[in-house]
């Protein structure tokens, strides 16, 4: 109990610290903002100019008196929308902001005080009208925002500016006060309850800490999600989109350990002679070198539904079936096969002079998570990873370029891969085995 009610005191008090916060973090925040920002504005030009209609199509009093409504709601529209072009084309400074909360609360007041003037009645009269529910919905706008200071400046200016109409009325004919302890003549004539206004104030505060609290909650959570969320985008790109998707739709933590048995494809791609070839190379040539290469596997494996497993310096391990379909792993490995193999002629940059070795198997594997709590890496385990390995090394004994298991290639076939022709089956035996093995030369 003692550490939910810590919980719970936390969510209100604990926040990012916003200067800790990452450059792209801050930006999406103070764009959030900028757009509550615009939001709040056309919220007020829409309730005030449906306000304004409703006041026009309602009887009119006395036309001897004169009524301050259509002047002060022609200037708050005109005031707001002139915030809405400012907010529109720029961000709005803090002391704007602060300035327009204050001149908002400031119109209302004096709107609301004009109404004993326009019916002819004691300045008593002014704090019985319904519009005092306005200063809600203003203090109510400011929380679109997710800044609670906004929030307090608006409930604070909204109880001073009651506070000052109704210290107004009460001092503006001491000799006749209107003040009254009967809450019976309150409600039926126009005297002044000094508990009911100072209840109508303190429900204004209420409302105004009750808010607060709701939107400083919920901008901790706000910077939290979008904190996590692009911390969660960047990692994302260490793995494959596949991958990433089934941890982020993932109804249980995962945890090391955890892993089914799944029927794939395994294709190892490595580049013949890279350690010779970048033996002398300047660090910086070799990475784009290698950047160059992996930019231009990538997309042709996620085009045919494959995973990268991970890179090994020049190497690459790629899973058909882990997080695709299944039924179609070794059907889809082929044609990825055959993808790189047609386009590698064609590469150009700092990869175009690389000559690439590939090898695919097929067979069970164990999938899932291994590491510890703190670094995880998703992968696959079995003989058909080890098989796939060793093949694609047995490239250099063959002089090929690509190689195949022949349980993988009759798997293809059946699963409706068709471009079989000039495809060789020979029987050779791999490094560190006792027995001879069939497989099938692709290139």
């Amino acid at each position: 109990m003692a550490n939910r009610l810590k919980g719970a005191v936390d969510s209100v008090w604990r926040r990012p610290d916003w200067k800790n916060l990452p450059a792209r973090v801050q930006n999406t925040i103070l764009k959030i903002d900028d757009s509550s920002e615009i939001l709040v504005k056309l919220i007020q030009l829409f309730v005030f100019a449906i306000w304004g209609i409703a006041y026009f199509a309602a009887p009119q009093p006395d036309p001897d008196t004169v009524s301050r409504v259509p002047v002060v709601i022609t200037i708050y529209l005109i005031f707001t929308f002139v915030m809405l072009l400012i907010a529109l084309s720029r961000r709005t400074p803090v002391w704007l902001i602060y300035a327009s909360i204050f001149i908002d609360m400031a119109l209302l007041t004096y709107l609301i005080w004009s109404f004993h003037i326009q019916y002819n009645q004691p300045a008593s009269f002014s704090l019985k009208v319904v519009e005092v529910m306005n200063y809600f919905v203003l203090i109510g706008l400011r929380a679109l925002r997710f800044e609670a200071r906004y929030v307090l400046a608006a409930g604070l200016t909204a109880v001073l500016g009651w506070a000052a109409l109704v210290t107004y009325v009460v001092s503006i004919d001491p000799d006749d006060p209107m003040i009254t302890r009967d809450y019976v003549t309150y409600i039926t004539s126009n005297s002044v309850l000094i508990g009911a206004e100072i209840s109508k104030m303190m429900s204004m505060v209420m409302f105004t800490a009750i808010l607060a609290i709701a939107v400083r909650r919920g901008h901790h959570f706000l910077a939290t999600s979008i904190t996590e969320g692009s911390a969660a985008n960047e990692l994302s790109r260490f793995m494959s989109s596949s991958v990433a998707s089934q941890i982020r739709d993932s109804e249980q933590t995962i945890q090391a350990g955890q892993g089914e048995r799944k029927e794939v494809a395994i294709l190892n791609v490595d580049i013949r002679g890279f350690t010779k070839l970048v033996a002398d190379m300047d660090p910086g040539q070799a990475m784009q070198l290698l950047s160059d290469y992996q930019h231009r596997i990538v997309p042709v494996v996620h085009q045919h539904g494959g995973t990268i497993d991970k890179f090994m310096g020049d190497g690459v391990m790629i899973t058909f079936g882990t997080t695709s379909n299944e039924h179609s792993a070794c059907a889809d490995a082929m044609r990825c096969i055959d993808d790189l193999l047609a386009q590698q002629s064609a590469w150009t940059g700092p990869s175009a002079p690389l000559n690439i070795n590939m090898a695919v198997t097929a067979g069970p594997v164990i999938f899932g998570a291994v590491g510890d709590g703190d670094r995880l890496e998703v992968t696959v385990i079995g003989a058909s990873v080890n098989f796939s390995a060793k093949l694609e090394k047995h490239n250099k004994i063959l002089k090929t370029k690509a190689l195949s298991g022949e349980y993988f290639f009759k798997k293809a076939v059946e699963q409706g891969y068709q471009n079989i022709a000039n495809r060789k089956m020979v029987t050779t035996q791999l490094e560190e085995q006792d027995t001879s093995t069939n497989v099938v030369i692709l290139a």
